[in-house]
């Protein structure tokens, strides 16, 4: 029977990846034992449990980059979360333990060494994370969705298998016009999806905001606007969220409804939304957050740039020049459609099942 501890999480990009593999696990091994490890108060504590599956929290959180007090806090949440980990890995005794990146991934990847327990990694992205780049040292496998991760992963380890995406991405599309009608929208009419991640994207949202006028006076677009939670309740009143061919939503929980629907997607550029719209061969415009490590979203949509598979715009021109290009995008048929076929060339619907197979060809060479 396998035995599998994945731990990670922090954001939805970090998370839904991590249900992907362990629903992949099931799928190939029904028996197997599957316990995540996440930071809590973070997204995982919320979704890993919707999904099916128990997970253990621990008191963690990241080391912030500019000063603040917290920061003197960190020593001591370390110290705890690595022995909250200690007790959780020697309680559970897996045959191997995953990290997919956040918080919670490096206090248990260390314990499930220093135990000898093999370890599996999962980078995103196309710039490694700096956990991943101390952990792979020590690990066995490191599942790669990039080309030339080996500038900072021995490459006897690396498997090129992609990123997973949420099961229901793959399986629940339907086509453009039931999509719209679900959501209560006009069809027969151009769509954008607009999205910044689980909790919002305060420049998208201001950018939207700007263009209020000429979005509202639009009666040839819909627009499906996810502000996120954290800005939901000082948008919900806003002048477009009266607008009836606008959508403005906290959170989308069916997000194969809202990809279904849309002729373009404005979004950010973090490893999961980009496998989602390689899968699906999406159009996009991503502007990379500049609040993450080593500014890798942008090395992650500079990837596509240079396949002429999406288009770039900065944080910084986001409010002046974003829907100068969602309108030139709109009104150029052939623009979208090689920006649809170039994007597939980044999809790789099996990844959750070649890192699955990855983790139990480990698990039985422990039990051997």
């Amino acid at each position: 029977m396998p035995r599998v501890i994945i731990s990670g999480g922090g954001t939805g990009g970090h998370v839904f990846p991590a249900i992907a593999i362990a629903d992949a696990i099931m799928a190939v091994a029904p028996d197997s034992e599957i316990l995540f490890v996440g930071a809590k108060g973070k997204i995982e504590m919320e979704k890993v449990p919707k999904a099916g599956y128990k997970i253990e929290g621990l008191n963690i959180a990241g080391f912030q980059r500019s000063f603040t007090w917290r920061n003197f806090l960190f020593p001591f949440k370390l110290m705890g979360s690595m022995i909250q980990a200690l007790k959780i890995t020697y309680g559970f005794k897996p045959q191997v333990a995953v990290g997919v990146g956040g918080y919670a991934s490096g206090p248990v990847l260390r314990i499930a060494n220093s135990m000898s327990i093999p370890t599996v990694l999962q980078e995103q992205n196309s710039f490694a994370g700096i956990t991943n780049r101390i952990l792979a040292a020590k690990a066995s496998c490191i599942c790669v969705a990039y080309d030339g991760m080996e500038k900072f992963f021995p490459k006897d380890k690396i498997k090129f298998t992609g990123n997973p995406v949420r099961k229901d991405i793959l399986e629940n599309i339907i086509n453009q016009d039931e999509a719209l009608k679900t959501l209560g929208l006009h069809q027969n009419k151009k769509t954008i999806l607009i999205f910044g991640g689980s909790l919002g994207a305060r420049t998208i949202n201001e950018a939207v905001l700007a263009n209020t006028d000429s979005i509202a006076g639009r009666s040839d677009i819909n627009i499906i606007w996810q502000v996120g939670k954290l800005y939901y309740d000082s948008l919900k009143d806003c002048t477009l969220a009266s607008c009836e061919h606008v959508r403005l939503l906290p959170f989308i929980d069916n997000m194969d409804i809202a990809y279904s629907a849309a002729d373009i997607v404005i979004c950010r550029a973090g490893a999961l939304t980009i496998s989602e719209l390689a899968v699906l061969g999406k159009a996009s415009i991503l502007i990379p957050s500049p609040n993450v490590a080593e500014d890798h979203q942008t090395v992650n949509a500079q990837s596509l740039v240079d396949r002429n598979a999406a288009i770039l715009v900065k944080d910084t021109d986001v409010k002046t020049i974003l829907f100068t290009e969602a309108d030139a995008l709109l009104s150029n048929q052939d623009r979208i459609n090689d920006l649809q076929q170039n994007i597939r060339y980044f999809a790789r619907p099996e990844a959750a099942i070649k890192i699955a197979a990855e983790i139990l060809k480990i698990c039985t060479k422990s039990v051997a």
